[in-house]
């Protein structure tokens, strides 16, 4: 096959650094839109993305020519430089130092952006930790509790 071709839908969260509450209102927009362009520069579009104040959630389409964790240090170290930009109260803003990412299938990109959207009314019942375990037991994937917070 002389053509290299992929098409790998991504769903990336990560939170703040002790789960602080830095993405209010005031900055989430302008957030959304700022990593929205740093993914897609890096050749891995955003399909959907949203966030409440203390994390993230990103679907995107992998490059074919990027590795997931150079994809999510680009997009981690570029939003955490803009936010710090914001004025001196994000000054001493930082990431979670993990995420997680999960794969998925093109028949389930709706209902994962449905999923995204609809965070601010999700996390009205559900805590970040809560919810996280929960993608985690849902993709099946093993975990230590003691290292997966920050």
């Amino acid at each position: 096959m002389p053509q290299s071709l992929a098409r790998v839908h991504l769903h990336l969260v990560f939170s703040t650094r002790h789960r602080e509450p830095w993405l209010q209102d005031d900055v989430r927009e302008a957030l959304h839109a700022y990593m929205s362009a740093t993914s897609a520069n890096a050749g891995c579009p955003v399909t959907a993305i949203n966030s409440v104040d203390d994390h993230v959630h990103v679907l995107f389409e992998l490059s074919r020519t990027m590795a997931v964790c150079d994809t999510v240090e680009v997009l981690k170290t570029a939003s955490s430089k803009w936010i710090k930009t914001r004025g001196d109260g994000y000054l001493s803003f930082a990431w979670q130092a993990g995420y997680g990412v999960f794969a998925v299938s093109a028949s389930n990109v709706p209902a994962v952006c449905r999923y995204i959207e609809r965070q601010q009314e999700h996390h009205r019942r559900t805590n970040f930790q809560d919810e996280y375990r929960g993608l985690l037991d849902r993709h099946r994937t093993d975990f230590d509790e003691r290292y997966i917070w920050d």
